[in-house]
C-alpha cells in the first residue's frame, strides 16, 4: 500500500512559504494544514487557525484540496476509509533526513528522536507535526548535519519525480560547491582475503571461562549460580571431538533470566580468540539476532585494529540490498511512487551499515508506506544472482557479508540459513565462501525441528515452479526489469563452448513445460498449458473433489487452505504425474551437461578468462546445483505418486488460499521426523552443537522431561549421547505473575469475545498483548473495540489489520505504555517487551494444534494425544515467557477458556498461581495488579 499519487491541486499557495523561505533558518511550525486521524476521531489543524475535530468525510475533502502534513499515510488512509490519501508524510521526510537512524513511526516516537515535547492527546498531534516538520527541515540547513552528502543529488531526482517534499525542501538544501559523487562509486570495495586456517584444538579451562563470564557481566554484578552451571555445561560444544562424525552436543535448558546469551558467549569468545576459530550463533528470530548483536559488544570490539569487523550478521541473501537491482530502479524500471521509494533507498544505501534490509537499519515501516513488493524487487529475490558478471560485484552488501564471516570471531545468523547452506554444500561452495562452521549454538533451539521441517522438505507448486522458468527462460513478451535468463547470463560461455550452446539451448527449450504467466487463471479455466500445469490442474480438482471439511464447503468459505492425502488418487493424475516427471528430467539433463561444461572450462581455462570471469563461472555453477537439486526432489516426489507409502516421509496434495483467494496449487512431501536430514547435514560434520532455549523442554512434574527434546535434537541419528543442562529462572513468579482462566466466555460467542478483551485492555489500562489462533476472530474483535478504546485513549493495533509490518508493530507497542497490540503465532515467540508496556497477556483460547495431514501423521507416530499435549504446553510456556522478562516485571497471563485442561498446567513456571474464575473477578484482579496477592479469590492451583 502506498500513500497514493499525489494531487497538485491548491499547491501554490502552500507552497509559496517554500518558495519565499530562500534558504533562511526554520524555526516556526511549518504553516502546512496538518492532519490526524486514529479509532477516536479526527482532527485538522488549518495553516493558519487553532485545531478542530472534524468528520471523516471533512478529513478526505481537506486531503484532497491541498497537501497535508501527517504521520503514516497508508495508517492514516485506513482510519479513514480512503485508500487514495495522499499527503507529506513526515516519515518519508524523515527517511531522507536521517536515513538508516532508528524512530518509532508515530508522533511519540518522532518526539523522542527529533527532541520534542510529544503530544499528550490525539487533538495535539497536528500541531506537533508542524513543529516536527519545521525540526526535519532545520536539520536539513544545519551545518552538522551528518547526512548531507547525497542529499541534493537525491533530492533533484525526486523533484523529476514529484516527490510532494521534494518543493519543500528544494529551497532549503543548497547546492554543493562540488558535484557529489554518484551513490555506486562512494561505496566502499571488499577485500579478497586469504583462506581463514582450520581453528587450533584447545582445551578450556573451567576458572579461564568463568573468569570471562565476570568479566562480560561486569565488575560488581551478581554471580548467579545458575548462570555460572549453564556456562560451564556450554563451555563443553568447544572441546576437541573425540570421533569423525560424533559431535559435542548439548541440549541446554535455560529459565529467563538466567542470561543465557552471555552464558554461552563467554566460553565462545575465549574459544574464537585461544583457537582462531569462527562460532556460529543461530537464532529464529531477528529480535534475537539484534539482542545478539548488542550483547556481543561486551567481547569484541565493533572493529579490530586493521578495519574488520570479529562480529557478523548474515542472513539470506534475499534479505540483502542488491545494487544491480537498485541501479535498474533508479535508472528508470520504477516509476511513481516506486521511484520514489528507489530513491529513499539510495539514500539510504550509502549510510546503512551492512545493506540489510529486513531487520537491518533500513527503517521497516519504510516498505509500507510504498507498494510491498517494490522493496521486495530491490533484493535477490529469486537468486538470479550474476556474482562476478555484476559491475557492482566488489561493492556488493552480500559479499561483503560473506567474506567478512569468514574472518569473523562470531557469526549471527538464522537456523533456516544455517540449514541451507548446509544442505545445498553451501559452506565453502562459491555462494559462501567462508569455511564450514565447527561449531553452532542454536539458540530459541525449540524452533529448530520448525526450520529443518520446512529446509528439508520437497514442495512441487505452481508458484516454485513458474520461479524456475523465469531463472532458465529470463523475460517474457513485455515484462520489465533487468531479469536476464540463461542464455544472457552466460552467453559468453555459449559463444566459446559449442556443447555448453547446446546444453543451454535444450534447458531453455525444455523450461517451456513449467508454467507460465497467468498459470493460475488457465487452471480455473480448465485450460491448462503444458505438462506441469496440466498435473496441477488435476491435483486442484482432486483437492476439491475430496475436502471433507464442512461437507466439502467450510474450508472454501472460509478461506483457508484445503488439502488431501497424496493416496488412492485418480488414475488421469496418477499419469500426469509420470508426464510431468518426464518433462522435469527434461529440464534436469541438459542443466547438468552445462555443469559439467562449466567445470571443463574452469579446468582448462580459456586465456580470456580472468579472476573474474572464474568467479562467476563458480557462481553459476553453485545456482546450477541448486536447481538440479531441486528438480531432482521434484522427479522423486513425482515417482511416489500412485505408488506404495514410504513410511520415512507424509505426502499431500493442497490448495493453497488466503482471504478466499486461491494463490497457489501443488504437492509436498515433508519429513516425517525431519531431525533425519538435519543431523546428516548439519550435525554430523560439526564438531560441537549447542542447542538451547528458555523452553526446550516439556514438564510434567517437577522436573523437565527430556525425551522429547532429545528426540527432536536429531541425536539418535547419529548414536551421540547429549550432554544435558538445566537451569531454573531466578524469577519469583508467585509474587510476579498469576495466571487467570476465564471460564464464563464460551467458545464461538464473538460479541463476549471481543467484550472480554475491551474490559480486561480497559483495567490494565492498556500495557496488553493479545494472542489469537485465527486471523479472522482476530481481525473481528479488532473492528468491534478498537474505537472504544482509543476515545479512551488506549491505542489498540493488529497484525493483519494495520498496515504496519509486525516488527514495527512491536517497536510501536514497546514505545507506548498505554497501546495494546493483537496478533497470532508471530507474536507468541520472540517478542522482546520488558517493563511496563507488556503487563498482562491475554490468550483467546488454548492453542490446539492444526489438525492438518502432517500434524495427523506426526500425532500418530508420537504418543497420540501425549504429542498434542506436549505441543500446546511448548505454546503457552512461549506465550508466558513473553509476560516476564526482567526482575522488574510483574503481570497477568489470561486464557480465556471456560475448560482449561488440568494437564496442561504444568506448562506454567513452578510456583505461579493458577486460577479459575469469572470475567468479573477476572477484571477485579487486573485492576488491582499482581502486586495485591491477598485474599486470592476462585479456584487456585499452586504450581510446584
Amino acid at each position: 500500500m502506498g500513500a497514493g499519487t499525489h494531487k497538485s491541486s491548491g499547491n501554490g499557495a502552500c507552497l509559496a512559504f517554500a518558495l519565499r523561505s530562500n534558504l533562511a533558518p526554520v524555526t516556526s511550525p511549518l504553516p502546512f494544514p496538518a492532519l490526524h486521524a486514529s479509532h477516536g476521531g479526527t482532527w485538522l489543524k488549518p495553516a493558519d487557525s487553532a485545531t478542530r475535530a472534524i468528520s471523516k468525510g471533512d478529513a478526505i475533502m481537506a486531503a484532497a484540496d491541498t497537501p497535508v502534513l501527517l504521520v503514516n499515510a497508508p495508517l492514516v488512509a485506513s482510519r479513514l476509509g480512503y485508500p487514495d490519501l495522499s499527503g507529506l508524510d513526515l516519515l518519508e521526510l524523515y527517511a531522507f533526513v536521517h536515513p538508516a537512524r532508528f524512530c518509532v513511526p508515530t508522533p511519540k516516537g518522532l518526539a523522542d528522536t527529533l527532541g520534542l515535547d510529544a503530544p499528550a492527546t490525539d487533538g495535539e498531534v497536528p500541531d506537533f507535526l508542524q513543529r516536527a516538520a519545521a525540526r526535519l527541515i532545520a536539520h536539513c540547513q544545519a551545518n552538522d548535519w551528518a547526512e548531507r552528502e547525497g542529499a541534493w543529488s537525491v533530492l533533484q531526482s525526486l523533484v523529476r519525480l514529484r516527490w510532494p517534499w521534494a518543493q519543500v525542501l528544494s529551497t532549503h538544501i543548497a547546492k554543493p560547491e562540488r558535484a557529489e559523487r554518484w551513490l555506486f562509486s562512494r561505496l566502499p570495495e571488499w577485500e579478497e582475503q586469504p583462506e581463514r586456517p582450520a581453528p587450533r584444538q584447545v582445551e578450556l579451562r573451567e576458572e579461564d571461562v568463568l573468569a570471562q563470564l565476570d568479566h562480560l557481566t561486569g565488575e560488581g554484578a551478581e554471580r548467579r549460580q545458575g548462570q555460572r552451571a549453564y556456562t560451564r555445561d556450554a563451555t563443553q560444544v568447544f572441546a576437541p571431538r573425540t570421533g569423525q562424525g560424533q559431535p559435542h552436543l548439548v541440549l541446554a535448558q535455560a529459565g529467563t533470566g538466567i542470561g543465557k546469551t552471555l552464558g554461552y558467549l563467554a566460553p565462545a569468545s575465549l574459544w574464537s580468540a585461544s583457537a582462531e576459530g569462527t562460532v556460529w550463533v543461530s537464532t529464529f528470530t531477528k529480535n534475537l539476532q539484534r539482542q545478539l548483536r548488542q550483547e556481543s559488544r561486551r567481547a569484541w570490539p565493533e572493529k579490530r585494529a586493521d578495519g574488520s569487523r570479529p562480529v557478523v550478521v548474515r542472513k539470506g541473501r534475499e534479505n540483502y540490498l542488491c545494487l544491480l537491482n537498485l541501479e535498474d530502479a533508479l535508472q528508470g524500471s520504477f516509476a511513481g511512487r516506486a521511484g520514489i521509494l528507489a530513491q529513499l533507498v539510495a539514500r539510504w544505501a550509502a549510510y546503512t551499515q551492512d545493506g540489510d534490509m529486513i531487520g537491518g537499519d533500513l527503517p521497516g515501516w519504510l516498505g509500507s508506506l510504498f507498494r510491498k513488493r517494490a522493496l521486495a524487487s530491490l533484493t535477490d529475490q529469486r537468486g538470479e544472482c550474476v556474482y562476478a558478471g555484476c559491475p557492482h560485484y566488489r561493492k556488493c552488501f552480500i559479499e561483503r557479508a560473506v567474506r567478512s564471516s569468514g574472518e569473523a570471531d562470531l557469526v549471527i545468523a538464522n537456523h533456516a540459513l544455517v540449514m541451507v547452506n548446509a544442505a545445498r554444500s553451501g559452506f565453502g561452495a562459491s555462494d559462501d565462501r567462508s569455511r564450514r562452521p565447527t561449531r553452532i549454538i542454536f539458540d530459541e533451539g525449540h524452533h529448530v525441528f520448525e526450520a529443518a521441517d520446512s529446509t528439508f522438505a520437497a514442495e512441487l507448486t505452481g508458484q516454485e515452479a513458474i520461479e524456475l522458468r523465469r531463472w532458465i527462460i529470463g523475460p517474457e513478451r513485455q515484462n520489465r526489469g533487468r531479469r536476464r535468463g540463461l542464455a544472457a547470463r552466460l552467453a559468453d560461455i555459449a559463444s566459446y563452448d559449442d556443447q555448453g550452446a547446446q546444453a543451454i539451448e535444450a534447458a531453455l527449450e525444455a523450461a517451456h513445460a513449467l508454467p507460465g504467466d497467468n498459470w493460475l487463471q488457465r487452471l480455473h479455466d480448465g485450460e491448462p498449458s503444458g505438462p506441469i500445469e496440466a498435473l496441477l490442474a488435476l491435483v486442484r480438482s482432486a483437492t476439491y473433489a475430496r475436502d471433507e471439511s464442512a461437507n466439502g464447503s467450510g474450508s472454501q468459505e472460509a478461506g483457508y487452505g484445503i488439502e488431501t492425502e497424496a493416496a488412492s488418487l485418480p488414475g488421469d493424475l496418477i499419469e500426469a504425474s509420470g508426464e510431468a516427471e518426464a518433462a522435469l528430467a527434461a529440464i534436469r539433463l541438459p542443466l547438468i551437461r552445462l555443469s559439467q561444461r562449466l567445470e571443463a572450462i574452469l579446468t582448462d581455462a580459456p586465456d580470456w578468462l580472468d579472476a573474474q570471469g572464474r568467479a562467476r563461472i563458480e557462481g553459476a555453477r553453485h545456482a546450477l546445483a541448486w536447481r538440479i537439486d531441486l528438480l531432482s526432489a521434484w522427479e522423486a516426489l513425482l515417482a511416489r505418486i500412485g505408488g506404495p507409502a514410504d513410511p520415512e516421509f507424509v505426502d499431500w496434495l493442497a490448495v493453497e488460499r488466503s482471504d478466499a483467494r486461491e494463490f497457489d496449487v501443488g504437492i509436498h512431501r515433508h519429513w516425517l521426523d525431519p531431525m533425519k536430514p538435519f543431523a546428516k547435514v548439519v550435525l554430523e560434520p560439526s564438531h560441537g552443537v549447542m542447542l538451547t532455549s528458555a523452553t526446550l523442554t516439556d514438564r510434567l512434574g517437577d522436573d523437565p522431561d527430556w525425551e522429547a527434546a532429545i528426540a527432536r535434537s536429531g541425536a539418535h541419528h547419529i548414536d551421540v549421547q547429549p550432554r544435558l543442562s538445566s537451569a531454573r529462572s531466578p524469577f519469583d513468579y508467585a509474587a510476579m505473575a498469576e495466571v487467570l482462566i476465564v471460564t464464563d466466555i464460551r467458545k464461538g460467542d464473538l460479541p463476549a469475545l471481543a467484550g472480554a478483551y475491551a474490559r480486561l485492555i480497559e483495567a490494565a489500562d492498556g500495557g496488553v498483548l493479545g494472542l489469537f489462533t485465527a486471523i479472522r476472530r482476530l481481525r473481528a474483535v479488532h473492528g468491534r473495540i478498537a474505537d472504544r478504546l482509543a476515545r479512551a485513549g488506549l491505542p489498540l493495533y493488529a497484525q493483519h489489520v494495520d498496515p504496519i509490518d509486525t516488527g514495527t508493530l512491536v517497536d510501536i507497542f514497546r514505545d507506548d505504555p498505554r497501546a495494546s497490540l493483537l496478533g497470532t503465532d508471530a507474536l507468541r515467540d520472540g517478542v522482546d517487551v520488558p517493563g511496563h508496556s507488556l503487563r498482562c497477556v491475554i490468550m483467546e483460547q488454548v492453542p490446539w494444534p492444526r489438525p492438518d495431514i502432517l500434524h495427523r501423521a506426526r500425532r500418530s507416530a508420537n504418543g497420540g494425544n501425549t504429542h498434542d499435549d506436549r505441543i500446546i504446553r511448548a505454546r503457552l510456556a512461549q506465550a508466558f515467557g513473553r509476560l516476564i522478562r526482567s526482575a522488574q516485571d510483574c503481570g497477568h497471563f489470561i486464557v480465556l477458556s471456560p475448560a482449561f485442561p488440568s494437564r496442561l498446567l504444568s506448562a506454567f513456571p513452578p510456583g505461579t498461581p493458577v486460577i479459575r474464575l469469572t470475567l468479573e473477578e477476572a477484571l477485579v484482579r487486573v485492576a488491582a495488579g499482581v502486586s495485591d496477592t491477598g485474599n486470592r479469590t476462585g479456584k487456585v492451583h499452586e504450581l510446584s
